[in-house]
């Protein structure tokens, strides 16, 4: 299992070795163990599964605000996504910064967003599935966003010039990260 930083601290990409034969692979995509010995101690309680259906659809920004707040690690099932993580740690030195990694069937890689990063993706083809782990079951009381497309964090999300996402009402709406109260704070 192949283990990398990204640009923010905490944020890692996780690529499982894949074990083939002309039959198709095994891979090992969590091992609490085998975590353990790289650092990470995360007790993931709840499995996800969503299918988009187009090519362009954002989901996204999401997170849980504590006591609920969760740890993800997000991966593509079927098809390809862009997958994108900010900071919305007060006091960060990363704080409205983004990383964005493309997720596919094909790459088999892994993003690990700990708690208090903004979560969201893009899909880049058709019938699209993402599955990811979360360290604390939903609650729906405890649930935020951020506009996908807030201008001070500038995220790019690689859609095409000129097309529009297939967007949730709910997150077309959603506040820009100025205009919330983030409830985490950097430990460190």
């Amino acid at each position: 299992m192949q283990i990398e930083p990204t640009a923010l601290p905490g944020l890692l990409l996780i690529t499982p070795r894949r074990h083939g034969d002309a039959r198709g692979f095994f891979a090992e995509s969590w091992s609490r163990a085998r975590m353990a010995e790289h650092g990470i101690d995360i007790d993931f309680v709840q499995d996800n599964h969503s299918l988009s259906a187009s090519a362009g659809t954002v989901r996204g920004l999401h997170f849980q605000a504590p006591p609920h707040a969760q740890a993800k690690l997000v991966r593509c099932g079927r098809g390809a996504l862009r997958d994108v993580a900010v900071d919305i740690r007060r006091g960060s030195p990363s704080y409205g910064r983004w990383v964005a990694v493309e997720l596919s069937f094909e790459n088999a890689r892994q993003l690990l967003v700990p708690a208090g990063f903004a979560h969201g993706f893009v899909t880049l083809r058709p019938d699209t599935e993402i599955v990811y782990k979360c360290s604390d079951y939903y609650a729906p009381e405890t649930e935020g966003a951020i506009r996908w497309d807030d201008p001070e964090i500038g995220i790019d999300w690689g859609l095409p010039e000129g097309s529009a996402p297939v967007i949730s009402d709910k997150d077309a709406a959603a506040p820009r990260l100025s205009e919330i109260d983030s409830p985490f704070a950097h430990e460190g």
